[in-house]
């Protein structure tokens, strides 16, 4: 399965923004973004001008980049958005949304999304009782998210749940963080994604 295996430090300083892709760190003074608030490279530091299509670019590198999605698996959900009812920027993210390790990450059982898709990954979490190991997978509302019986023993897991405890999931889900588990009360709307992105820029990009 390809899959970025780079620094992500590199990709936050090159958005201009903190990502959040490391979790922990980036609540800290080693944040990256922090310490080199410029463009990763030789010339980083320069001054350029930015072009229309750069401008749209870089918006989508943003998106996939904080839900941690692939060029083709994008363009994918890109098109899937671009044949439902409705606003197609607004569908793409809300499909992004609605992925299993997005989910896992917002109900604070992930530091991270990428700890967050690992953990789903290695079959950790089930959805309605039946494991689940695929991060793409889409919930839809009413489905109840919670990690293993097994894993709960993972010194890891015991870490996050008692963490969890503390953070506030989005209108749109539940969370009981003692019992290591959460629902889908309703499928997201535009205001309860906190993302800061321009989605409009994306459909641009891709209408040209």
């Amino acid at each position: 399965m390809a899959r970025y295996t780079e620094s992500v430090c590199r990709l936050c300083r090159r958005e201009g923004l903190k990502l959040y892709l490391k979790g922990d760190r980036c609540y800290t003074q080693k944040c990256a973004v922090d310490r080199r608030a410029y463009v990763p490279g030789q010339h980083g530091q320069g001054r350029k001008k930015t072009s229309e299509y750069g401008v749209q670019l870089r918006e989508k590198q943003k998106v996939r980049r904080i839900y941690g999605v692939l060029e083709g698996q994008f363009r994918r959900y890109f098109e899937k958005a671009e044949r439902q009812q409705g606003v197609t920027g607004e569908n793409l993210l809300l499909l992004l949304e609605r992925r299993l390790d997005n989910v896992v990450f917002r109900l604070g059982l992930g530091a991270s999304r990428n700890e967050a898709r690992q953990l789903v990954r290695h079959g950790h979490f089930t959805v309605n009782g039946r494991k689940v190991n695929i991060p793409s997978f889409l919930l839809r509302a009413g489905d109840v998210v919670a990690v293993r019986e097994k894993s709960k023993g993972s010194p890891r897991i015991k870490e996050l749940l008692e963490r969890a405890s503390d953070r506030i999931p989005p209108a749109w889900l539940e969370a009981e963080a003692e019992q290591g588990r959460g629902r889908v009360i309703a499928l997201p709307t535009r205001d309860q994604i906190d993302a800061p992105v321009r989605e409009h820029l994306i459909v641009e990009l891709y209408s040209r």
